[in-house]
């Protein structure tokens, strides 16, 4: 199975391509949902982030992840923030490889990542990182669009990596700076290619 990683700031259209992807036919993941799944309450990962991070990370009723509370401590510093993704990583990966070794009928996997910069490791399950960038102004036009304040989307952007970061870390650049026929054009511009290579 062919695995591109998908990723993108905040109204930059990256969503939109992943769509158009799996109308092609690519089975669409959600690495968000993934590691909502290897977190979620009462799993083993769960035990293990309440032990290095304190048990009131934890909803004392539900023993949901009070996600606010271990956001503030698992990204105070490199070392607290490693610690997190040693944890959780490892899970991660073991659920994305579960997944596409599941997906029966399908050549080609697209795993839409919100945060390139914390999954690097992650990364070399993938044969190539597709990249969708857009101008900053025109994202926030965007997402003020979408009923969103531009001091929320001026937070949103502080907390992702930038456009420079994901450019040097693409295979493939989608750029996202016209329509949406161009959008199109540019994924099958890109899915004809690979798909004229044999997906390897």
């Amino acid at each position: 199975m062919y695995v591109a990683f998908l990723a993108g700031g905040i109204a930059s259209g990256k969503s939109t391509v992943g769509r158009i992807l799996q109308s092609r036919g690519a089975l669409l993941v959600d690495l968000d949902a993934v590691s909502r799944d290897v977190t979620q309450a009462g799993s083993e990962v769960c035990a293990h982030i309440a032990s290095a991070f304190g048990q009131d990370v934890l909803d004392v009723k539900t023993g949901e992840l009070r996600r606010a509370v271990l956001a503030e401590r698992a990204f105070a510093s490199a070392q607290t923030t490693a610690k997190l993704e040693s944890i959780v990583h490892p899970a991660i990966r073991v659920e994305l490889q579960r997944q596409l070794e599941g997906a029966e009928g399908f050549e080609v996997a697209v795993v839409e990542v919100p945060l390139l910069n914390r999954v690097e490791d992650l990364a070399k399950l993938a044969n190539e990182v597709v990249c969708v960038v857009c101008p900053l102004e025109v994202r926030c036009a965007r997402a003020v669009q979408r009923g969103m304040t531009e001091q929320d989307f001026a937070r949103r952007v502080a907390q992702q990596p930038s456009d420079e970061y994901l450019l040097a870390h693409a295979t493939t650049v989608i750029n996202n700076d016209g329509d949406e026929r161009a959008l199109h054009a540019q994924v099958d511009a890109w899915w004809n290619d690979r798909a004229e290579r044999g997906w390897s």
